[in-house]
C-alpha cells in the first residue's frame, strides 16, 4: 500500500488491489492554502467535516464514493468506521464536530484523525480500536498541538504516525510546523518525497514517525 500526502490534511491511499482513497480533499483557494488542485482519481473520498479545506469533494477527479459522518460505512468492499469527535476542546461549541475514520486496507488499520481538537475520552478511544498507520495533525490552533498529539498517540499505540496538518511554505494557517511535534523523538525517518509504501510485514519493523513533504 503506498500513502502519499498532498498536502494539509489531504492523502492518497492506494491499497494492493489498487482502490485510490482520498482523505479531507482541500479548496485550493481556501485562504492560507497555496497547495496544487488534486490531479489524480479517486474510488473513495473520506471527510471528517465540513469545512472548506477539507471537504472539497468537487476537486477530486473521477466519481468517488464519499464516506462521512459517524458509523459504519461500505465501500468498495473496504469498511470504514467513523467516530464521532469534536473539532475543539469545548464540544464542539467552537468549530463543530469532527469524524474520526478507521479502515482496514491490506491488513492494516488505518486511522485519519481529521481535524481533531482534543484527546480523545476512554470511550472514544476504544471506539476508534486497534491502530497501525495514525494520520494525525499536530499544529495546533485548530486541532491538537505536539502535547495533545502525544497523547492522543500513547491512547491509540500505532505502530507507525505520520504527521499532517501543520505549516509549510504552503500553509499560512497560525499553526506549529512539524518540528515542534519531533522534537526528542526517537524513530523519525524524514522521506525526501510525498510517498511512503507500508505492508503488515514492514510496519512495526522500521521507523515509527515517518515526516513526509507535501505533494502538491
Amino acid at each position: 500500500m503506498e500513502i502519499t500526502w498532498y498536502g494539509h490534511a489531504c492523502f492518497r491511499i492506494v491499497t494492493d488491489k489498487g482502490i485510490r482513497i482520498v482523505t479531507d480533499p482541500y479548496d485550493p483557494g481556501f485562504g492560507g492554502l497555496s497547495y496544487g488542485s488534486i490531479p489524480d482519481e479517486a474510488d473513495i473520498v473520506t471527510v471528517s467535516h465540513d469545512h472548506g479545506d477539507h471537504n472539497h469533494v468537487d476537486g477530486v477527479p473521477g466519481k468517488p464514493i464519499v464516506v462521512k459522518g459517524a458509523g459504519r460505512h461500505e465501500a468498495k468492499d473496504i469498511t470504514f468506521s467513523g467516530v464521532a469527535t469534536y473539532h475543539d476542546e469545548s464540544g464542539g461549541s467552537e468549530r463543530g464536530k469532527n469524524t474520526i475514520f478507521t479502515f482496514d486496507a491490506n491488513g492494516l488499520i488505518i486511522c485519519h484523525c481529521g481535524d481533531l481538537g482534543h484527546v480523545l475520552t476512554v470511550g472514544e478511544a476504544q471506539s476508534v480500536g486497534p491502530v497501525d498507520v495514525l494520520l494525525i495533525p499536530v499544529g495546533g490552533f485548530y486541532t491538537i498541538g505536539p502535547k495533545e498529539a502525544d497523547e492522543v498517540i500513547s491512547q491509540l499505540s500505532p505502530k507507525l504516525v505520520i504527521p499532517m496538518h501543520f505549516k509549510t511554505p504552503k500553509c499560512d494557517f497560525p499553526i506549529a510546523p512539524v518540528d515542534e511535534f519531533l522534537e526528542q523523538k526517537s524513530g523519525v525517518e524524514r522521506v525526501a518525497g510525498s510517498s511512503y509504501s507500508v505492508s503488515s510485514a514492514s510496519v512495526g519493523g522500521g521507523p515509527s514517525t515517518v515526516v513526509l513533504n507535501p505533494a502538491l
